[in-house]
């Protein structure tokens, strides 16, 4: 019999294209997270991330977060939900205070983060995270405690994602639906994001290629924070679908020719290797199976691939992302699960890249260390974190001021930029 939640307990969910997946895990003493039961179910109401079928989708929910309590024996009843569909919009704003040269206290810091709240316009959009990033003392960044320190100038980099409200209504609506409170909805780059890069990757400069099932989203990192994304309504399902079409088979059988067949990369032995594949016909008492060449099947993969890496590029350049911190990319997503797709990706994109993997987790079934969970794991680590996000200040807290004489802001620098 199921028991009720312990404390430090965290339950994610992710709601892809392709699946539908729960992880329920226990923060640990020493912060630890350790999996206690995970659960999937195929997604069947999900169009390129967007909730297409809300019954369909919260059946899939149920089901998943049901498994997921029947391994770990835990009753649960909430959890922080995934949102992974395009119109995702990332900006960071930039405030600052005269201080006068005095300590910096937490007072001060509340009315600079309150400021940095008033100073967010979504211009209609619904904002995920507002979050303060980094601190600046007299200009100097990169300040992570300024709490005790003396400044002339106190300033707050205020890392803000938003999306379209629509989709993200319902998102909660499918999930509260299936009875179950929604702690958060996190956009999937800040997730997968904690679970695939290193600290140093993140201040380095970075780009996180999310190859999933009907969306891509290629997100760059800098400074230690999400400086830019954008979206490509194009994924890993394209690839099952034009093997489904080119060699007239169904869908399921189209998967698996991929997973067990296919690579981006080529070679002559292909010519020689044949794969059997029943057509739709076939199914119906009409043609028999029939034999096509591996090569056949990667010429399918690599003409999809040629294309999706074409749009990768052109969102790299977009996000301006060259020179020194353009070097490196990681893969994370189902699609990174395809045979070769590391090397295909580094001459087609010419950097340094690499499949990202969820780490740092105790007792993850290997089932679910591929890249496809990495946005799953980054909400447990991101709920586990439990970061300041400016969304929850009060309006009192708009009005607080230094007790030994606060100056007024100086210069709202930047106020979510050109996205909004």
């Amino acid at each position: 019999m199921a028991k009720a939640a312990p404390e430090g307990l965290i339950t994610a969910l992710d709601i892809g294209s392709s699946k539908v997946s729960a992880m329920i895990a226990q923060k640990g003493d020493g912060g630890e997270l350790i999996v206690l039961g995970t659960g999937q179910r195929e997604s069947r109401g999900v169009k390129r991330g967007y909730i297409a079928d809300m019954a369909a989708t919260e059946a899939a929910v149920r089901e998943a977060v049901e498994q997921a309590e029947r391994i770990a024996g835990i009753n649960i009843e909430n959890v922080w939900v995934g949102f992974s569909a395009g119109g995702l919009v990332s900006d960071v704003a930039e405030v600052e205070f005269e201080l006068g040269g005095h300590r910096v206290e937490q007072a001060d810091i509340d009315a600079l983060l309150a400021a940095g709240r008033n100073s967010i316009d979504p211009q209609g959009r619904m904002v995920l995270h507002a979050q303060p990033a980094l601190y600046t003392l007299d200009g100097l960044t990169g300040v992570k405690k300024p709490l005790g320190l003396h400044a002339d100038r106190l300033g707050v980099h205020i890392h803000v994602v938003a999306a379209d409200g629509s989709p993200v209504r319902n998102l909660d609506l499918c999930v509260r639906s299936a009875h179950l409170e929604v702690k958060s909805i996190i956009a999937s780059p800040v997730a997968t994001g904690l679970a695939c890069l290193s600290d140093e990757e993140r201040e380095l400069g970075v780009a996180l290629v999310e190859l999933g099932a009907g969306i891509t989203n290629v997100s760059l990192f800098a400074g230690g924070m999400l400086v830019g994304l954008c979206s490509i309504p194009m994924g890993a399902a394209d690839i099952t679908d034009d093997i489904a079409s080119a060699f007239g088979t169904r869908r399921q059988q189209a998967e698996r020719m991929k997973c067990f067949h296919g690579s981006a990369n080529a070679s002559p032995r292909d010519n020689h290797e044949m794969i059997p594949v029943v057509p739709i016909a076939a199914e119906d008492g009409g043609e028999d199976a029939v034999q096509i060449t591996k090569a056949q099947l990667i010429g399918v993969v690599r003409q999809r691939l040629e294309h999706q890496m074409g749009e990768i590029r052109n969102a790299l350049a977009r996000l301006k992302f060259e020179g020194p911190v353009g070097r490196q990319v990681v893969l994370t997503g189902g699609g990174a699960e395809l045979k070769g797709i590391a090397d295909y990706a580094q001459q087609a994109l010419g950097r340094s890249v690499r499949v990202g993997r969820p780490r740092g987790l105790i007792a993850l079934p290997e089932a679910h260390g591929g890249p496809a969970f990495a946005t799953l794991a980054g909400l447990a680590f991101y709920a586990a974190s439990d970061p300041i996000d400016l969304r929850g200040l009060s309006p009192q807290q708009t009005t607080v001021h230094r007790q030994k004489g606060m100056g007024v802001v100086r210069k709202l620098i930047q106020a979510a930029r050109a996205n909004y």
